[in-house]
């Protein structure tokens, strides 16, 4: 690493998680998920969350090589079965509250040399087995948070153009960069006045309460319908003791809850969306009375079939989002071939589940109540991209007016 001060900004890096987007309070238990290269970065966020009172830290750690090697050579019977201790675990986490932190570094498509089928058959598998936790993370019944740290593999896709040690610290600068990392000035202070500006956009669609929005470019002509009650949110999000915190470093986005009974129109992908391990590139979706009729993509198509095919929410979608154009992510005109940061360059779907709080006291009704009022649930919840500078967003009122709210990508 030849980023001078990296270790500063590393400390400055986990002390905005630790602080910021997880308001550490005292006697809180973290689980970090990491890969094994990323050993740096979770021991300063462990260091800084017991700095602020932290009860426990674990970390539960991946390797993409392992992994690999057991999607290739592991039977139908082993690929499909979960063992027992991974799904009581999982209801531990949620019955516990305990606090989540992701740290996104993996390969965007280091599983591409393996079949489809059995990436799929393990990711419903696990999906499954590991449903408490997702459960109880989008309802916010938790702390959570999602935020990346460079790797090798990764910083060579993004700049192929660089190899080695060059493209590692280019990574590393983007994301201290757009996280808001620098030893000049308050990362906090800086945080804060972006959070307070995400939430008066949020504020003005919860005033207007639209009936849809219709998304036209010259590659998309897409009407998604808002779910009754519906609620933006913008960075800070509430758990139900009541605490704040922000789940997604970076984030630019506010969004909502569509109604998954009135989706119609065209949508094409703007960027490639990274899952289960494969890029999926210009995806291309219909959709008719809410679901997904005609799903196509130029390279992962056999892993979009397979994700559309979860089960019947993954057809439909969860989540509505508006990022403007000129957010710093987009106008790097970088591709970071991970969602954490390429959904906030771009306006993006999610296919499958919405989050419960998306509606006006989601968090406290049932699944049956969420429905009636057009929200979506699935194993699933998959962003892709679809913003461009070239995008108009309309919101359509109940009584037919049509209220501009994006234009050529940004805010009208």
């Amino acid at each position: 690493m030849t980023i001078k001060n990296f270790s500063q900004l590393l400390a400055r890096y986990a002390q905005v998680i630790t602080q910021t987007g997880l308001n550490v309070r005292k006697g809180q238990s973290l689980l970090i998920y990491a890969d094994l290269d990323q050993a740096p970065l979770v021991h300063q966020i462990t260091d800084a969350a017991y700095a602020l009172g932290a009860n426990q830290v674990d970390v539960e750690w991946s390797d993409l090589h392992t992994k690999r090697e057991f999607l290739k050579h592991a039977d139908e019977t082993t690929l499909t079965t979960i063992p027992t201790w991974m799904a009581v675990r999982a209801q531990h986490i949620a019955d516990s509250a305990t606090t989540r932190v992701s740290i996104m570094s993996t390969d965007p498509d280091g599983l591409s040399d393996i079949d489809g089928e059995r990436i799929s058959a393990y990711q419903t598998a696990m999906q499954h087995a590991l449903s408490p936790v997702r459960k109880a993370t989008m309802n916010n019944d938790l702390d959570w948070i999602v935020i990346a740290g460079a790797s090798q593999a990764w910083a060579e896709k993004v700049f192929p153009e660089l190899k080695g040690e060059a493209a590692l610290d280019r990574l590393w600068r983007e994301i201290f960069k757009v996280n808001r990392i620098s030893l000049d000035g308050d990362p906090k202070q800086l945080w804060q006045a972006h959070i307070a500006k995400l939430q008066e956009k949020a504020d003005w669609l919860n005033q207007q309460q639209f009936k849809a929005l219709h998304f036209q470019s010259p590659r998309t002509d897409l009407t998604v319908g808002l779910a009754e009650d519906h609620h933006w949110e913008a960075a800070d999000s509430v758990d139900k003791s009541g605490h704040t915190f922000v789940a997604n470093m970076p984030t630019e986005e506010v969004f909502t809850s569509p109604d998954r009974r009135f989706i119609d129109g065209y949508v094409t992908s703007t960027k490639p969306l990274s899952y289960a391990g494969v890029l999926i590139t210009n995806i291309k979706l219909t959709f008719e009375k809410g679901r997904v009729t005609k799903a196509n993509a130029d390279s992962g198509q056999a892993v979009l079939e397979k994700l559309l095919a979860t089960d019947e929410g993954a057809k439909s979608l969860g989540e509505v989002s508006l990022v403007p154009d000129p957010s710093p992510i987009s106008q790097s005109g970088i591709t970071f071939y991970n969602t954490l940061f390429d959904e906030n360059a771009s306006d993006h779907l999610a296919l499958g589940a919405a989050y419960p709080f998306n509606i006006n006291n989601g968090s406290q009704l049932d699944l049956a109540s969420r429905l009636a009022k057009g929200q979506n649930d699935s194993l699933v919840h998959v962003d892709f991209m679809i913003g461009s500078a070239d995008m108009d967003v309309d919101g359509l009122t109940a009584d037919g007016k049509r209220i501009p709210v994006f234009r050529n990508g940004d805010w009208a």
